[in-house]
């Protein structure tokens, strides 16, 4: 009987110790910057490519281009106040099958594209925080020559009394 409480005493006391020493290496700061091979990896950047020459009007600044799935992705998340720039297929290669703008709300207000169709998008979203606009289908087609992208402030909201009359 003596030998059976002893023994439990024992693994009390184990159980005690092994508690205590897994909260102490929990804290230790050594320990949270091991990487583990089982933790998630960071998402890689994405390799950039040369699918559309890109010229802008009085601007050197690059405008990379990278492929997120299928759509191409044109960096614009360094311009801001108002600006604009022709983009055409380089030498060889045709149209991407979908396209899309990296913008920066806040910086840019409003977003124009003019290929076979004219598109205006409104930019909205956190300040500062790039986020993706996506043409739809039909703006452009593979005939279409080039496309003009400008970019500028967002105009002000119509008050009561600047609406327009019906007719």
């Amino acid at each position: 009987m003596r030998s059976r409480a002893r023994g439990m005493a024992a693994r009390r006391a184990a159980a005690v110790a092994l508690v205590l020493a897994a909260t102490a290496c929990s804290h230790m700061p050594s320990m949270s910057s091991i990487k583990w091979p089982w933790a998630k990896q960071p998402t890689p950047a994405p390799a950039p490519v040369h699918v559309l020459d890109i010229a802008a009007a009085g601007s050197t600044a690059p405008f990379p281009q990278s492929f997120e799935r299928n759509t191409l992705l044109v960096d614009l998340s360094g311009v801001s106040g108002s600006g604009s720039l022709t983009l055409k297929p380089a030498a060889g290669s045709t149209w991407p099958v979908r396209l899309a703008f990296k913008v920066t709300p806040g910086a840019v207000g409003l977003l124009e594209v003019r290929g076979d169709q004219r598109v205006v998008l409104p930019i909205t979203g956190a300040a500062n925080a790039p986020v993706d606009l996506e043409l739809a289908p039909g703006v452009y087609t593979a005939a279409t020559p080039q496309m003009t992208v400008s970019w500028g402030p967002l105009p002000p909201a119509p008050t009561a009394d600047q609406s327009v009359p019906m007719r």
